[in-house]
């Protein structure tokens, strides 16, 4: 017999999000997208699907989303240019995909599902990926559908300013999704079109397993949103993993604790974490983090803001 006690979490970056630096809009916006995306997710699970699915089907509705930095409003390179990042694990078998630089691909997290899926290898890169993608048949989207009005305004700021890539507002994050299913298994996936005027193909922490994102079913599921530098340095994924799999943490003990060595290293963000037993969790070192989570039995809570409950 299936384990009715599902559980999805999503998020929509973390950064300075606060009353004051987001327009009724924009506020608005991002909560019906996460309200979108758990919708999508949770029509899964409580029809008996898999976290996988539901975690993919999730974080697909982010990534056409202009009011997150994934997919449609990524935002651009240094060179004006658009590169999405994206990846997806199964804590049942711990497969796992991901995908980098990726340009064509209008999904990059069910680009990465596909690379999962074809199994021969785990991480694909920049135009290859997009090859790839066209031979699973992939839909396709031009850079003209990714950038949006918000995003090349900020780039011109950005350049205007002579700033570079960590000179960004932080007010539109990472997306990603975890789940726990009614047959016990848990899953992870996040996508990103990284930081504003990034560089030489920067790569951070969200498409890079153990790092920006984890599921393992023995301990947790995690998706992380943040500086990426510092969450690459501290392997945030697996961290989190590790203390709750071979210490005994609880889910909160052991995200403030790795969120903490990423602080103390001087980085900032957030992730959310769903545990074997169905419980999430999820903890942020910003003003804010867009965020939503719902439970089999349960009502849907969005968040954006530091001081909200939930």
């Amino acid at each position: 017999m299936t384990d009715p006690n599902w559980t999805i979490a999503v998020h929509g970056g973390a950064g300075r999000l606060t009353r004051q630096t987001l327009t009724p809009e924009q506020d608005a916006g991002a909560r019906a997208g996460l309200t979108a995306a758990i919708a999508a997710g949770s029509g899964i699970l409580v029809n008996g699907g898999s976290a996988l699915d539901a975690v993919e089907a999730a974080v697909r509705v982010l990534e056409d989303d202009p009011h997150f930095n994934a997919g449609r409003g990524a935002v651009l390179t240094h060179a004006g240019a658009i590169e999405l990042d994206a990846a997806i694990m199964d804590g049942a078998t711990r497969a796992a995909g991901a995908v980098t630089g990726v340009t064509a691909t209008r999904s990059p997290v069910a680009l990465a599902r596909a690379v999962m899926a074809d199994g021969r290898h785990v991480f694909l890169a920049g135009v290859a990926a997009d090859v790839f993608a066209d031979d699973q048949g992939l839909e396709r989207a031009t850079p003209g559908w990714f950038e949006t009005d918000e995003r090349r305004r900020q780039h011109a700021e950005l350049i205007a300013s002579g700033g570079d890539g960590f000179d960004v507002d932080m007010k539109y994050g990472t997306v990603g999704a975890v789940a726990r299913d009614a047959a016990g298994h848990l899953a992870a996936a996040t996508s990103t079109g990284g930081v504003t005027g990034k560089r030489w193909g920067r790569i951070g922490d969200s498409p890079v397993i153990g790092a920006g994102t984890w599921a393992d079913d023995r301990s947790v599921a995690v998706s992380c949103t943040g500086s990426g530098e510092y969450f690459l340095r501290v392997g945030v994924g697996h961290e989190i993993d590790g203390r709750v799999r071979l210490a005994g943490a609880t889910l909160p003990a052991a995200t403030d604790a790795v969120l903490a060595e990423v602080e103390a290293l001087g980085g900032t963000g957030g992730a959310i974490v769903v545990g074997r037993e169905g419980p999430a969790h999820w903890a942020f070192t910003t003003p804010g983090m867009s965020r939503g989570m719902l439970s089999a039995g349960g009502a849907a809570v969005v968040a954006i803001y530091g001081d909200e409950g939930g």
